[in-house]
């Protein structure tokens, strides 16, 4: 905890501080932990929920639903993941996974889940606090970013029978049947497709999406490439779509057009 205290006074400037009210719910039961996240995100700017169970985050997102969940795997007597994996199918929020569990492994389940991204103790709160910033920039209303760039038409990009509408955030397939994404698949999937027929990098495609570089054996765009084609029933084994170039990274084959 020491190391951690000590990034409390972390000399951001107030100019680099976050201004939004966004509410972030802190499930762990190591009340160290809650309470000095607490207090140091809601120096931030954000508006906290300090929560010990999955109980309790079942009892607030039914009457003050957060923006973005930090989830710890080693909750007493629950499981981890059935809780990311009830929270994804269920609620559209920012899921962080925060936890002492390093195994890779589990960081594959974790992200296969649909977690937007898997972070484990002990860790940085400046780092944390970016990828949390990450996450939200993606979650971002439509509503709010039209108020920062007023867009000049509604960006469409069609390729095959799939349309991804920019401004909604909405994939659509064949016969106009809605496919859920996560926050983090719908980046990758937008870079993908605004970059149709070129040979993307992993840490391309990381920075594009999550604002940082591969960190080694990161998987974190391998597992959403995967989950991204079984979405858009792309054959693993033989894949049309999204295709793999060994030693270099990922392409979208179709030809992309804009509507």
């Amino acid at each position: 905890m020491a190391a951690l205290d000590s990034l409390v006074s972390d000399g951001l400037t107030q100019n680099q501080r976050v201004t939004s009210a966004a509410h972030i719910a802190i499930v762990d039961d190591e009340p160290d932990i809650t309470q000095l996240l607490a207090g140091y995100l809601s120096r931030q700017g954000f508006r906290v929920s300090e929560l010990a169970s999955g109980h309790a985050l079942t009892a607030l997102l039914a009457t003050d639903p957060p923006d973005l969940v930090l989830l710890d795997l080693g909750l007493p007597g629950e499981d981890g993941f059935a809780i990311a994996r009830t929270l994804r199918e269920h609620w559209h929020c920012g899921l962080i996974i925060l936890t002492g569990r390093g195994d890779a492994v589990d960081k594959v389940v974790g992200l296969e889940i649909g977690a937007d991204d898997y972070v484990t103790k002990p860790f940085d709160l400046r780092e944390l606090l970016a990828r949390i910033k990450a996450v939200l920039r993606r979650l971002t209303p439509v509503a709010a970013r039209a108020v920062e760039a007023p867009p000049v038409g509604r960006e469409r990009l069609c390729f095959e029978q799939w349309e991804l509408d920019v401004a909604s955030r909405q994939l659509t397939g064949p016969e106009a049947q809605p496919v859920a994404l996560t926050a983090g698949e719908f980046d990758l999937l937008c870079v993908l497709a605004r970059h149709a027929g070129r040979v993307l990098s992993r840490d391309f495609l990381l920075e594009q999406t999550r604002g940082r570089e591969a960190a080694p054996f990161d998987r974190t765009i391998d597992v959403q490439i995967g989950r991204l084609r079984r979405k858009l029933d792309d054959d693993p084994d033989d894949p049309r779509i999204i295709k793999a170039v060994r030693g270099a990274g990922y392409m979208l084959v179709p030809v992309v057009t804009t509507r």
